[in-house]
C-alpha cells in the first residue's frame, strides 16, 4: 500500500507508519526471520505496493501461497481486526487483484521459461552441473572454441554433440588449449545427463526468455507481478539459484545506466536466498557481489529472502540497506550470537534493545531499518506489518491455466523451437567427413586395386620379358651348340681328311720304301748270295727284307 510517497509497510506500537521510499529501493534489501514469522506476507505487502507504483515484481512462489495475488483478498474475522488495528478503514485499503503471470522452469505450473546454453555461460553453467575446477576451465574451452567455429549452444544435446567434438578433435587442439583429458569430457557428459534426468534440460531452448518481458505493466498501468512457480524448482538447488543468478545478470547486462530515480524500473525477490551462496566458489560469489553492487545503477532493487541473515556472505551483506527483520528464535550461543549480530548491523534504537526485540517478535511483527531521503540508515522500528490486499495462499489448477493462457505472452513462449545449431551442424559436418572419409577410403581401395593389377601386370611382363630372354637365350645357347658341333664337325673332317692324307702318304711312302726296302734287299741279297751261294741268296733276302722294315719303321716313326 502506497501512502503519503512511501510504501507503506506497518506500524509501531504508538502507531506510527513506518514505509520504504520508492527512490531507496533500488539499495536492495533484505528480509528475515524464522520459519512462521510472517517473512511470506510482508513480501507479498511489498510486491503489492511496487505494482501500485507501476514498477514490474519478479518473485519465486516456493510454496505455492503467492499464486493468490492473481485474486482479490477474503474478508475474515481476523483480517476485519487487522483493519481496525491499523485504521485502514477509509484510507483506501481494499482486496482487489494483482496483474500477475506464472512461470515455471518445467513449463507445468505456468509459461515455459527457457534460456539457451550460450547465454547462460560456462560459469553458471559449471555450478548447475556441478563440475570441478579443471572440468569448469574445460567447459570454458568448450564455449569458446564454440565461438570460433560460430556455433549455437542452445539445448543441451547442443551441448553433448560439442563435447563429443571436442572429444574427438582433443589433438587438434592441445597445442592452444593444452591436455584436455577424455575423462573429464566424460564427466562432464555424465553431468549433462544427470541434468537432463531431472528435468534441466526443459530449461534450456528456444524460444528464450526475453528478460523485457518481465517489463510489461497490468491494464490499469500496474506493475506485473511475474511469480516463478519454484515448488519442484527448489528441490535442485543449483539449478534454482544459478536460473535466478543468471537472471540477475541478464538484466544487468541488458538495462541502461539510469543512475538514481524517482522508482526502481523492476524489483527482484529471492526467496530461500542461502540455496545461492550454499558450496558457491570464490568466483561465483565474487560475481554475485558484482551483480549486487552494480545494478543498483540500472534501477534494479533486490530483495533477498532467507531464515537466518547469516546466510548472505558480509560482502553481499553490506549492499543490503533495508532491512526487514522478523522473529529469530536463539537456543544455543551459536544461535544467540547470530541474533547479536542481525541486530547490530541495524542502526540501534534507544527506546529497546535490539536483539532481545527480534528474539520476542511475535507473528506479522518486525523490526525494521529503511534507508532515509538522505541514503542515512533509519532508525530501527518495530512495527506490526499490514495485511495483504490479495488473497493469501494457493489457487486451483484451473485458476492457473486461466491466467496462464490470458496472458499477452502465452503465444510467444507456449511452443518451443528447435532451431539449426551446434547439434545439427555438427551432425552435417560429421556425415561430411563420413562421405569424405568413404570417399577417400573408396579411392585409397581403388588406388590399392588399381596397385595390385600394375603390379600383375608389371608381373605378367617381367615374366613374359624373363621367358623371352630365356627363350632367347636358349636359342642363342642352342645356336651357340650348333655353331661348336659345325666347328667341332669341321674340325673332325679336316681331321679325318688329314688323318686320311696322312694315311695315303704313309702308304705311299710304305710302298715306296717296301719298293726301295725290297730293292736294296734283293740287292743286298744278290751280294750276299753271290758269296754265300743259295744259302746266302736266302740269308741276304732275309736280311735285305728285315732290313727294309726297319727303314719302314724308322720312317713310319718319324
Amino acid at each position: 500500500m502506497v501512502r503519503n510517497g512511501k510504501i507503506y509497510l506497518g506500524q509501531t506500537a504508538d502507531g506510527r507508519e513506518i514505509g520504504l521510499l520508492p527512490a531507496m529501493a533500488n539499495r536492495h534489501g533484505l528480509i528475515a526471520g524464522a520459519t512462521g514469522t510472517g517473512k511470506t506476507v510482508t513480501l507479498k505487502v511489498l510486491a503489492e505496493s511496487f505494482s501500485d507504483l507501476g514498477v514490474p515484481v519478479f518473485l519465486a512462489d516456493v510454496k505455492g501461497d503467492l499464486a493468490g495475488m492473481v485474486d482479490p483478498g477474503q474478508v475474515s474475522d481476523d483480517m476485519e481486526q487487522r483493519i481496525r488495528r491499523f485504521g485502514l478503514a477509509g484510507t483506501g485499503f481494499a482486496f482487489h487483484a494483482y496483474p500477475a503471470v506464472f512461470w515455471d522452469v518445467y513449463g507445468k505450473r505456468g509459461m515455459q521459461l527457457r534460456t539457451t546454453i550460450s547465454e547462460m555461460g560456462p560459469v553458471l553453467l559449471a555450478r548447475i552441473l556441478g563440475l570441478n575446477e579443471i572440468q569448469s576451465q574445460i567447459l570454458t574451452i568448450l564455449f569458446r572454441i564454440a565461438d570460433e567455429e560460430q556455433l549455437l549452444l542452445v539445448d543441451t544435446k547442443d551441448l553433448r554433440a560439442m563435447l563429443n567434438y571436442l572429444n574427438d578433435h582433443r589433438e587438434q587442439y592441445r597445442q592452444m588449449y593444452g591436455n584436455i583429458a577424455p575423462a573429464s569430457i566424460a564427466a562432464i557428459l555424465r553431468a549433462v545427463a544427470a541434468l537432463e534426468m531431472e528435468g534441466g534440460d526443459l530449461f534450456f531452448g528456444e524460444p528464450a526468455l526475453d528478460i523485457r518481458d518481465f517489463f510489461t505493466l497490468g491494464s490499469d498501468g500496474r506493475g506485473m507481478i511475474n511469480i516463478l512457480d519454484s515448488g519442484s524448482l527448489v528441490n535442485h538447488p543449483a539449478l534454482y539459484s544459478t536460473f535466478l543468478l543468471w537472471m540477475l545478470s541478464e538484466l544487468f547486462e541488458t538495462l541502461p545506466e539510469v543512475g538514481d530515480v524517482q522508482k526502481p524500473k523492476m524489483v527482484f525477490f529471492f526467496d530461500e536466498a542461502h540455496l545461492l551462496f550454499d558450496s558457491a566458489p570464490k568466483e561465483l560469489l565474487d560475481k554475485i557481489e558484482q551483480i549486487v553492487r552494480l545494478i543498483r545503477s540500472k534501477g534494479v532493487g533486490i530483495f533477498f529472502i532467507t531464515q537466518n541473515p547469516m546466510d548472505v556472505p558480509e560482502g553481499v551483506s553490506a549492499q543490503l540497506n533495508n532491512k526487514i527483520e522478523h522473529g529469530l528464535r536463539a537456543y544455543t550461543p551459536a544461535e544467540q550470537k547470530k541474533v547479536r549480530a542481525a541486530a547490530e548491523s541495524m542502526r540501534a534504537n534507544p527506546d529497546f534493545d535490539t536483539a532481545e526485540a527480534i528474539l520476542n517478535l511475535g507473528i506479522g511483527e518486525a523490526v525494521v531499518s529503511f534507508l532515509d531521503e538522505q541514503g542515512m540508515p533509519g532508525i530501527s522500528e518495530k512495527i506490526a506489518v499490514l495485511p495483504p490486499q490479495s488473497r493469501m495462499g494457493a489457487i486451483e489448477d484451473a485458476r492457473r491455466e486461466q491466467v496462464v493462457k490470458e496472458s499477452v505472452l502465452y503465444s510467444k513462449y507456449a511452443v518451443s523451437t528447435d532451431p539449426d545449431s551446434a547439434y545439427e551442424f555438427l551432425q552435417r559436418r560429421g556425415l561430411e567427413e563420413q562421405a569424405r572419409a568413404e570417399k577417400e577410403a573408396s579411392e585409397a581401395a581403388a588406388a590399392k586395386e588399381q596397385a595390385r593389377a600394375d603390379a600383375a601386370a608389371a608381373k605378367e611382363q617381367a615374366k613374359a620379358a624373363a621367358a623371352a630372354e630365356r627363350e632367347k637365350a636358349r636359342a642363342d645357347a642352342a645356336q651357340e651348340k650348333a655353331r661348336e658341333r659345325a666347328e667341332a664337325a669341321e674340325v673332325r673332317k679336316k681331321a679325318a681328311e688329314e688323318k686320311k692324307a696322312e694315311n695315303a702318304r704313309k702308304r705311299a711312302v710304305k710302298s715306296m720304301a717296301g719298293t726301295v726296302s725290297g730293292t736294296i734287299g734283293r740287292e743286298v741279297g744278290k751280294q750276299i748270295g753271290g758269296s754265300f751261294g743259295k744259302f746266302g741268296k736266302t740269308l741276304g733276302g732275309n736280311i735285305g727284307a728285315s732290313l727294309g722294315r726297319g727303314i719302314l719303321s724308322t720312317l713310319f716313326k718319324n
